[in-house]
Formats: structure tokens, sequence, C-alpha cells
């Protein structure tokens, strides 16, 4: 049998060989045979396809990123001035008798709602409410410790009550929650984070976050 062969066969790869060898003026060194020259040529275009999207992803992240600082200086000092408003909802639902009757019953739950609604508002712009419970970590960048009370179930430098409670905005603190710390050697563990000295119920807490 014959044996045949594509007549183009063999300028293809005489071509093929010949772009290889000639190479891009910044392509790979002369010395290298011709399949090493194309693998490095390869590698050549993959890399800068890599960083390229490397550099996209940058972008991408820095224009959220400004977005959202962008967003959040506009809406920060209307939401300040929302504040007042929702901590005197909370206020009012916190002095509700408990045992009221229907009409005041109707007004506390009217309160609720109201107050329902406000938060979801905030939550809606990015505004999150931060009210820790007791025995959460204290943290100096969501929370001011206005003092300390020994406690026996909460461990010293935990948070034990929370005063007021206070808001972020899209990871920026607008106003650090109030809250009371237990006291250096308190709970099952004991021991203070913040160094302070030991005492007695209402002792003054200098940080602030």
């Amino acid at each position: 049998m014959t044996d045949t062969q594509d007549p183009n066969y063999d300028a293809e790869l005489d071509e093929a060989l010949a772009n290889a060898e000639a190479g891009l003026d910044s392509g790979p060194a002369d010395d290298l045979g011709p399949l090493d020259a194309m693998i490095a040529e390869r590698d050549q275009w993959k890399d800068r396809a890599m960083r390229a999207a490397a550099e996209a992803d940058n972008v991408k992240r820095r224009t959220e990123t400004q977005m959202n600082d962008a967003r959040a200086f506009a809406i920060q000092r209307f939401a300040k001035d929302l504040l007042g408003v929702a901590d005197n909802l909370e206020r009012a639902l916190m002095a509700a008798p408990k045992d009221a009757d229907a009409g005041e019953a109707g007004l506390v739950t009217g309160l609720e709602l109201t107050q329902k609604s406000l938060l979801q508002a905030f939550e809606t712009n990015g505004l999150k409410r931060v009210a820790p419970g007791p025995g959460e970590t204290f943290d100096p960048h969501l929370h001011q410790a206005m003092m300390e009370q020994p406690s026996a179930e909460v461990p010293g430098g935990s948070i034990l009550v929370t005063m007021q409670a206070g808001y972020e905005l899209f990871g920026r603190t607008v106003r650090p929650a109030m809250v009371v710390v237990a006291a250096k050697g308190s709970g099952p563990q004991g021991g203070n984070p913040y160094g302070a000295a030991p005492g007695g119920i209402g002792g003054s807490f200098d940080g602030k976050a």
C-alpha cells in the first residue's frame, strides 16, 4: 500500500516552525528551539492574561469600596439624626406598663410596629443596630464601656448589659453601644483584659471606643 500525505501538511508545518523561530520582538530568546520558543511564548501570554485579570479584580474592589464610602458619607449625617427617634421609641417601649389595659396595649403595639418599621428601614440602607447581650466579648470598635460591675455569671471584661444600643453603617461605627462591663474577678473564669482595678458596683471605666 502506498502512503499518502496531505500536500498542505508540510507547508503548514514549515510555516509554523518558521514563525516560531522568527518569534516576536518581545518574544523568547533566540537560542531556544522551535517547540521551546512556542511554549515560552505561550507562558508569556498566560502570565499577561493572569496579571490583567488580577488588575481587573483590584479595580473592581477599589470601585466598590469607593462607592460604599460615598454612599455612607451621603447618609451618615441623616442617619445620626434618626438615631434620636429610634432611642425615643425604645425608651417609650421600656417605660410602657406590662399590664396595660386595652387602650394602652393598642398604643404599645403601635410603638412596636413603628420601631420595627424604622429598624427595617435602617437595615435596608446599611444601618445596623448594635445591642450586645450579656457575656458577649467587648469590642472597642463597637462598644463604649460606661461602668463596670461584679457578676457571678459573666466573666470579667465581658459585657454585662447594654445601656443604649449603638449603630454601624457599612461596617463603620456611627455610634458605639453604651455598655456595662463585668468587673475583674467576675464569673467562673475571672480576669479583666482592660486591666481595671477591682472596684464596687458602678466603678468608673475610662476606656472609650
